[in-house]
């Protein structure tokens, strides 16, 4: 009786554990969607796409700049969703011929993720279209990454990413990849 009484209560527990996986499986989109959400979604498409980038790098970038806030601030003076620097966002004003241009606009998600779409696509350009150098690139600046790649102290491979004098760097690009491949994993961008 006792062997009996073990066993049923080793089948209620095997489907309870059953029924609560199926739950768990059933909302793990859910899940994932709450960890790693997608806010000005048509802004960050519409952008993307106007200068052929994909979207989900768009949102991981949002995301690691400034988890969607927009009036994001860096102790080092960036700004907004995309977290663009002044300078940066008085160049890129100038090279869309955006005359009335004021640095509290990058505080605009529409500019903010206008401007640093932009930006990528420009980093694309100059850099072949190498992922790993581009946000190198967007997160240590052009011209250090320049600098790494003539020098030789990187050769802009992510297997040498250790070589990369920036230990914010190093960081940045490992969290981006990892925050795009569960993007395009969640959305369908």
């Amino acid at each position: 009786m006792v062997i009996r009484g073990e066993k049923i209560k080793r089948a209620f527990f095997i489907l309870f554990v059953l029924i609560l996986s199926m739950l768990l499986a059933s909302q793990i989109h859910w899940f994932w969607k709450m960890l790693y959400p997608l806010k000005y979604e048509e802004i960050i498409i519409a952008s993307a796409r106007r200068y052929q980038l994909d979207p989900s790098l768009v949102a991981a970038i949002v995301f690691v700049e400034s988890k969607y806030i927009p009036t994001a601030s860096s102790y080092r003076g960036a700004r907004g969703l995309m977290q663009i620097m002044p300078n940066t966002g008085m160049w890129i004003a100038e090279q869309l011929a955006m005359k009335e241009f004021d640095l509290n606009m990058l505080f605009d998600p529409l500019i903010n993720v206008s401007f640093g779409c932009w930006y990528l696509a420009n980093l694309q350009q100059e850099f072949n279209d190498d992922l790993i150098v581009v946000l190198a690139a967007y997160n240590a600046g052009r011209g250090n990454v320049k600098k790494w790649l003539e020098s030789n102290t990187w050769d802009g491979c992510q297997e040498n990413i250790e070589h990369l004098p920036f230990p914010e760097t190093r960081r940045y690009i490992q969290q981006v990849l990892a925050v795009y491949e569960k993007y395009r994993e969640i959305y369908d961008l």
